[in-house]
C-alpha cells in the first residue's frame, strides 16, 4: 500500500465514526459497516471495463470513487481496511459450489481469516447476501439475527461455509493456506471477461438492508430473507437508475454519461439467461 492509502478515508467511506482498535468490537463494527456501505456489484464488467486488483486501483475505486465491486475486489478492500486497523489478516482461496461441482471451482472466490486473541474469524464481503458480521472459525451453526449459517471442517486445511436456507448459494469451501490478491488475477480476468461467465452474462448488485438482502439480477429486484424470497421486475430506465442509486448506493456519475442507458439496454435480454444460470451466481 502506498503512503496515500490511510485508514481515515476508508472509515469516512463506510461511515464508521467510533474508535478503532484491534479488538473484537472494532472487527465486528468495521465488517458490518463495510458490508452495508460498499455494494456488491459487477457494473464495470457489464460496461466492458477491466477489473484491476492492484491496491492503488482498488483504493481509488472503492474508497475515493465510492464504488463497489465483486468478490475479489470486495475482500481485497476489506483486507486493506482491517490491516490498516491493526488486525492480522490472511487472504485464502475459496470455491463457491465446490461441494456440488468439484475441484474446478477452486479460486472462483476469496475469503479472509482474522486472528485475534487466540481465536480465528472468517470475514467475507464477497458474497452478495453473505453474513454481515464475521463468523468464528468453529464447527457448527452460527446465528446472526434470524439467519443461521454453518461451518464444517472437511480436513485439517479445508473448511466449508454453508449459507442459510434462503441464501443465493448453498455453500463455498475455503483453504487455510495464505494467498495474496495477485494470486487471483488470472481467475479474475477469466470471470470478468469470458462469455461463459455469469458475471458477464448477468448484471448483479447486492446489499444487506434491515434484516434482509436486496439482490438485483439484470432487471429483477429480489428480496432475500428468513421469510423466503420475493421479486419484482423493474419497469423502466428511470426506476432502474433510482434502484442503483438509492438501494445500492451506486454513484451514477461514475458509470459515465450514458452508462445507465447502456446498462438498461443490455439487461433487456439478460433475465431469461440468469434464470437458467442463477445457481452460478454468488
Amino acid at each position: 500500500m502506498t503512503a496515500e492509502m490511510t485508514i481515515d478515508p476508508i472509515l469516512h467511506r463506510i461511515g464508521h465514526h467510533g474508535p478503532v482498535a484491534a479488538d473484537l468490537e472494532t472487527l465486528f463494527a468495521l465488517h458490518r459497516a463495510w458490508r452495508q456501505a460498499v455494494p456488491y456489484e459487477n457494473l464495470d464488467i457489464q460496461l466492458g471495463r477491466p477489473i484491476s486488483l492492484e491496491p492503488d486501483a482498488l483504493f481509488d475505486k472503492l474508497v475515493r470513487r465510492r464504488r463497489g465491486g465483486y468478490c475479489y475486489e470486495q475482500n481485497a478492500g476489506l483486507a486493506m481496511l482491517l490491516r490498516l486497523a491493526g488486525f492480522q489478516v490472511t487472504m485464502v482461496e475459496a470455491g463457491v459450489l465446490r461441494a456440488a461441482r468439484g475441484e474446478a471451482m477452486w479460486g472462483n472466490h476469496n475469503a479472509l481469516l482474522v486472528d485475534l486473541d487466540g481465536r480465528r474469524w472468517l470475514a467475507d464481503a464477497g458474497i452478495g447476501d453473505g453474513f454481515v458480521e464475521p463468523l468464528p472459525l468453529r464447527e457448527g451453526p452460527h446465528t446472526q439475527g434470524d439467519l443461521t449459517y454453518r461451518l464444517e471442517q472437511l480436513d485439517p486445511d479445508t473448511w466449508r461455509f454453508r449459507h442459510h436456507p434462503s441464501g443465493s448459494i448453498a455453500s463455498y469451501d475455503f483453504r487455510l493456506l495464505p494467498r495474496e490478491i495477485a494470486d487471483f488475477a488470472a481467475r479474475c480476468r477469466e470471470l470478468s471477461t469470458s462469455a461463459e461467465s455469469a458475471y458477464v452474462t448477468t448484471l448483479m448488485a447486492a446489499r444487506p438492508v434491515a434484516g434482509h438482502t436486496l439482490l438485483l439480477l439484470s432487471r429483477t429486484l429480489r428480496r432475500l430473507g428468513t421469510d423466503g424470497r420475493t421479486s419484482r421486475t423493474i419497469g423502466d430506465a428511470a426506476e432502474f437508475a433510482r434502484t442503483l442509486s438509492t438501494d445500492f448506493l451506486v454513484p451514477l456519475n461514475e458509470l459515465g454519461q450514458d452508462g445507465v442507458a447502456r446498462l438498461w439496454f443490455k439487461t433487456g435480454t439478460q433475465d431469461d439467461l440468469w434464470r437458467a444460470r442463477v445457481s452460478d451466481i454468488p
